[in-house]
């Protein structure tokens, strides 16, 4: 138990280190040697526990719960106080309701509850723990080096780096306790910190886009928050606040349909799910480090940890029906929308939403196939997605652009880099790299449902995935001619964090079966007690592994090996010389051009949102008027 508050506590006092420290050198020491602490910390969390099979704590201290509380009512009156003096009344409106519901709750109802688990660690945690020890605290490392050019390129602003820092190491000891809280009032705690962090952090620049951005990231997670809040006193006046009470009761047919898709309900809005999704593509203004944790290992993330968490309670019943329709509608129009766009980080962030929309869905089904299913998409997307994110960021500080039609000739300027990318893009959608395998597995759990709307989303949604990695992919592999290499410019510490996640990428795609084997069936076994059919077998696996070695071994039986023959690059014309200009058809020299189709016309994000915001919304209403109307 003592890693367990170690891994809360110590980024928690390295986050204030940090927030009043003002040079670089001892900025760069503090978070080089606190995210290898932390990472040590949480690798060795996983092995003292990996055998367990779940162990739960009973450590209790009512001082620790008058703390909470108080800090809860300092964040709130500053919440508050924030959304009068930008004119943003709603959040004032939202807190206002929300921070007093839960202290009248925890002083009344909630006081007289005896908690006798408040924390817990099971392989899920686990599983959540390497992430946000091992990729979260990668990304912290990573911004050193980004957050100095971010700071060069905008010397006329003050330097804000220790508020930064503070946040990031503050959004690790968050999700932290996130994952590891049975106490649905400390879950809501740190729940509500990571919302406070991601505020700060979209609208770190100040600029009015920020503020405005960040505000609409604050207002939708603290409507999920007020159902969390809902959710806790339902579950209160049932005489319980422990996460795994509630799923046994669930589990055992008692009737926790409300409460459940109220926690649901805070699950969809901080994963982003439409009608939510547009806070997470509002948060591409923050400095990129910001969007990969987000993105990756923390944030959303908790939404979606939470609806796996919740899954044995949500199959066959009317919430599970809501999140399922609620996550494959955002994973269809989110991927619809992705073919439209050129601007890279909004690619990322269309394609994490779908992609958190697939791992929504198979929660909402609620069977062990499913949620297989889901938890290895969890992992496999975090490494990936933090990869490609902090990828465009260096490529952006290099290049000057994000957009994907200012990636030409990448591999010239950039090898490396470009590489990295290619490894990552081919890693979300090709075969035998673990996101295609992951989803091959949603759909047969999609299949096995017997829902055909479902079926069919995800089948579009993935061919819609098809495309848009494919344009980017070809921009990638693309060698243009007389290309000037400025790879040299990039920091050190950012090809550290690249190189890393890179091959990361590739370990666990090559060691998924055990992956499988050890951390997620049996904690599918602790849940379910007996797992069905997996859409791939054990032999299946090591199968598809053995060929992504090959794929990687592959490459070395030529390395060293070049030809001298040189051929002429041919551009649908005589090529004049240059590889840069041919002779078109009427002789007139022509400049080599290489655009991608975006299809907006059909695909416009504008449209897509539209669809999906108000089916999704219409789906959220109908479910809560009908399962109020019960109550009532």
């Amino acid at each position: 138990m003592s890693t367990i508050f170690f891994l809360i506590l110590f980024p928690l006092v390295v986050a204030l280190a940090l927030l009043v420290l003002k040079t670089d050198a001892a900025r760069d020491i503090i978070v080089k040697v606190s995210a290898i602490v932390i990472a040590v910390a949480s690798i060795y969390l996983a092995f003292t526990y990996f055998g367990s099979g779940g162990k739960f704590f009973d450590f209790e201290n009512e001082s620790i719960n008058y703390l909470m509380m108080g800090i809860e009512i300092c964040l709130a009156i500053l919440i508050f106080y924030l959304g009068i003096k930008h004119k943003k009344y709603l959040a004032s409106v939202l807190v206002a309701i929300q921070a007093p519901l839960m202290v009248w709750f925890e002083l009344s109802i909630g006081h007289g509850i005896h908690v006798v688990n408040n924390l817990y660690i099971d392989r899920l945690s686990i599983i959540m723990v390497l992430i946000i020890g091992i990729i979260g605290t990668l990304i912290t490392w990573y911004s050193i080096g980004y957050m100095k050019d971010f700071q060069h390129h905008h010397h006329d602003q003050p330097d804000r780096r220790p508020l930064f820092f503070f946040l990031m190491f503050l959004f690790l000891s968050a999700m932290f306790g996130i994952v590891v809280s049975n106490n649905l009032v400390w879950l809501y705690f740190f729940w509500e910190i990571t919302t406070l962090c991601s505020f700060f952090l979209i609208g770190f620049t100040r600029t009015k886009e920020a503020i405005n951005n960040s505000f609409r990231a604050l207002i939708m997670n603290l409507l999920g928050g007020l159902g969390f809040v809902l959710a806790i006193i339902v579950l209160g006046t049932m005489g319980t606040l422990e996460l795994n009470q509630v799923l046994l009761a669930g589990m055992m047919g008692y009737d926790l349909t409300l409460p459940v898709a109220l926690l649901a309900f805070a699950g969809i809005t901080k994963a982003a799910q439409m009608p939510f999704n547009s806070w997470l593509l509002g948060a591409m203004v923050a400095p990129t480090p910001t969007s990969a944790l987000l993105h990756s290992s923390t944030m959303v993330k908790a939404g979606v940890f939470l609806i796996v968490k919740l899954a044995p309670v949500l199959s066959g019943n009317f919430a599970g029906i809501m999140v399922m329709t609620v996550g494959g509608i955002t994973f269809l129009m989110a991927s619809f929308a992705a073919i439209s766009q050129s601007n890279a980080k909004r690619v990322l962030a269309y394609s994490t939403v779908a992609n958190l929309g697939l791992i929504v869905a198979c929660g909402g089904i609620g069977t062990s196939a499913a949620v297989w299913a889901a938890v290895m998409l969890i992992i496999f997307h975090a490494v990936t997605k933090s990869l490609l994110f902090l990828c465009v960021g260096t490529a952006e500080h290099n290049i000057g652009s994000r957009d994907i039609e200012d990636m030409d000739g990448l591999f010239g300027r950039m090898p490396k880099l470009a590489a990295f990318m290619i490894v990552g893009i081919s890693g979300m959608f090709l075969a035998p790299l673990g996101m295609l395998i992951s989803k091959w597995a949603a759909m047969k759990a999609f299949v096995d449902s017997g829902n055909v709307l479902l079926v069919m989303m995800i089948v579009f949604g993935s061919a819609a995935t098809l495309f848009y990695w494919t344009k980017w992919l070809g921009k990638m592999t693309a060698i243009m001619a007389k290309q000037e290499n400025i790879q040299g410019n990039v920091h050190k510490e950012e090809w550290l964090v690249l190189t890393s996640l890179t091959v990361l990428t590739v370990v666990i795609c090559l060691v998924f079966p055990l992956m499988s084997t050890y951390l997620v069936v049996p904690y599918l076994t602790a849940v379910y007690s007996t797992v069905g059919t997996l859409a791939l077998s054990s032999g299946n696996m090591y199968i598809m592994s053995g060929m992504l070695a090959i794929v990687v071994l592959l490459p070395l039986l030529f390395y060293g090996k070049t030809t001298k023959k040189i051929v002429p690059i041919y551009m649908a014309g005589a090529n004049l010389g240059d590889d840069l200009r041919f002779e078109n058809s009427m002789h007139q020299p022509t400049s080599v051009s290489l655009k991608n189709w975006y299809m907006e016309g059909y695909f416009g994000e504008k449209k897509m949102n539209l669809i999906g915001v108000l089916t999704t919304t219409a789906v959220l209403l109908f479910t809560f008027a009908v399962l109020l109307g019960g109550v009532l």
